[in-house]
């Protein structure tokens, strides 16, 4: 299926048969990709009387519980909810699906023993299109993202400015394949947080940020159509699935 759209004045083709995922699968077990010392994500049977909801362990059909931390598991999208005293759902602030976005890749710089994406590497690499979306792939990048553990590991994040910048720029949807924007422990400041959505001054309530993402090297930089995808939580987070699509003019 092809369709048309049109973008800053030019019109571009979209082939939707041609699904690029950037996300990264939720399993059970350790060997996932976790972070801020999450219990692993869980799944078992409904057990009621003689009924077990598992064919695995011969039950009539599969009647699963899932357990996890949305935040922590994997792949995510959260809204200003997540930082704010007042009450915010990611169901609620998220309410369009689709975007032009741009996928960008850094090598964070080394600064003070952290590892952290700066302003002049946003400049750098963004190509200023007045994008809604921008898509950051950290650099080096293995496979090896897909289950890693972060917890206690000091990760990199963004500069708070360097989030300014894209909101300035913009950017509504910010996308990245790191556990947080944040230093992993910085004393509850969250700045880059509090940057992207002006809170507690305005919230900018249609803003999201999607962590965890995994952009395999095939995906080359550069604009694309993004189709963000969500469970209908009525809490600050869901886990996501955010598609790419390859546009031509």
């Amino acid at each position: 299926m092809k369709i048309q759209l049109e973008f800053n004045g030019k019109k571009y083709e979209a082939d939707l048969s041609k699904p690029l995922d950037i996300s990264i699968p939720l399993r059970p077990g350790e060997e996932n990709v976790n972070c801020f010392h999450a219990p692993p994500m869980n799944i078992s049977p409904v057990v009621s009387g003689s009924f077990i909801g598992s064919t695995q362990e011969g039950g009539p059909l599969n009647f699963l519980n899932v357990q996890l931390n949305p935040h922590g598991n994997g792949t995510h999208t959260e809204c200003v909810g997540h930082i704010a005293k007042e009450s915010y759902t990611i169901n609620q602030c998220l309410e369009k699906f689709w975007f032009i976005a741009e996928l960008m890749s850094i090598t964070p710089s080394e600064k003070n023993g952290d590892r952290i994406i700066t302003t002049e590497q946003i400049k750098k690499a963004y190509s200023e299109k007045n994008v809604e979306a921008i898509i950051i792939r950290t650099l080096p990048n293995p496979e090896t993202k897909l289950k890693f553990n972060y917890s206690g590991s000091n990760p990199p994040y963004m500069e708070a400015e360097a989030v300014q910048y894209l909101v300035s720029s913009n950017c509504h949807h910010l996308l990245i394949d790191l556990p947080s924007v944040d230093r992993e422990v910085d004393g509850g400041k969250l700045s880059a947080h509090k940057a992207f959505w002006n809170y507690p001054e305005q919230p900018e309530t249609h803003r999201t940020i999607t962590e965890l993402i995994y952009v395999p090297d095939s995906i080359k930089d550069g604009v694309y159509l993004l189709n963000l995808q969500i469970a209908p939580f009525e809490i600050d987070v869901s886990p996501s699935k955010p598609i790419l699509y390859k546009i031509f003019e």
